[in-house]
């Protein structure tokens, strides 16, 4: 288990930065031409799109898209408006080294089906059980001064908002869920996390204890062993590279 508590950064993205302008007009581009994929690499370079750490609060817009793909980001979240995106079938963020979490509203896609992590980097993972910040010392905040609840929807002040942690299922994968909820009716309504990991919503912290990897074998009925693990490991670290060497081929041959 990694022993270090993690801490959420607030003040992440230059909002009046060339990248950020792209990406937003990128979002634009993909809402208004009904475009079925948003791949934000792909249209801005490698370049610009390095220096983006979250996305546009406008991708609820982005009804029609079926798969988003974020390989290779810079990504540190994904803010809560992604759960307006209804025809969502398939989220790759995968090799996206410094997203440990995702909004609770992920959940809301419920075309969502399929879906490539690197779940290693997770808060909560099986593999490492990385440590969850503490939303008590550590609130994250979105754009704004107010937030939805992630059941109902209700907008409130920070102040009035509980967050908590939660790990569920979300296309194939196993994801660290943060939830923004305005009583304790729907926290009550938040469903049961799978086994082998922390079995309720919580605040995080060090305090925390999380199941063993041993404890999620069991419950899980498989065994994997540290071969399996860095093989995994080996793979993202290959395949990245040559991915990247396509995409920057199809920008040059476009530009």
């Amino acid at each position: 288990m990694d022993n270090r508590t993690p801490k959420i950064r607030n003040d992440i993205q230059d909002r009046n930065s060339l990248a950020w302008r792209k990406l937003c007009e990128y979002v634009e581009k993909v809402t208004t031409e009904g475009l079925d994929e948003f791949s934000p690499l792909e249209e801005l370079g490698p370049e610009l799109f390095c220096q983006i750490c979250t996305l546009p609060e406008a991708i609820a817009n982005l009804k029609k898209v079926k798969k988003m793909w974020l390989y290779g980001s810079k990504l540190k979240r994904i803010p809560p408006e992604i759960g307006k995106m209804e025809s969502l079938e398939y989220f790759d963020p995968y090799t996206s080294y410094d997203l440990h979490w995702f909004p609770y509203e992920i959940m809301h896609c419920k075309n969502l089906k399929d879906s490539r992590v690197s779940t290693r980097v997770l808060y909560g993972n099986y593999k490492n059980r990385m440590m969850f910040p503490s939303l008590e010392q550590n609130p994250v905040r979105y754009l704004g001064h107010t937030v939805k609840c992630s059941i109902c929807r209700k907008e409130m002040t920070y102040e009035q908002t509980i967050q908590l942690w939660i790990s569920l299922w979300v296309g194939t994968d196993v994801l660290p869920l943060l939830a923004n909820l305005c009583s304790e009716e729907c926290t009550a309504q938040l469903p049961q996390p799978p086994k082998g990991y922390v079995r309720f919503a919580h605040k995080g912290g060090s305090e925390l204890k999380q199941p063993t990897y041993q404890e999620w074998e069991a419950a899980n009925g498989v065994k994997l062993t540290m071969e399996d693990i860095e093989k995994t490991q080996q793979n993202e670290s290959e395949e990245k590279p040559k991915l990247l060497k396509v995409i920057r081929k199809i920008w040059d041959r476009e530009k």
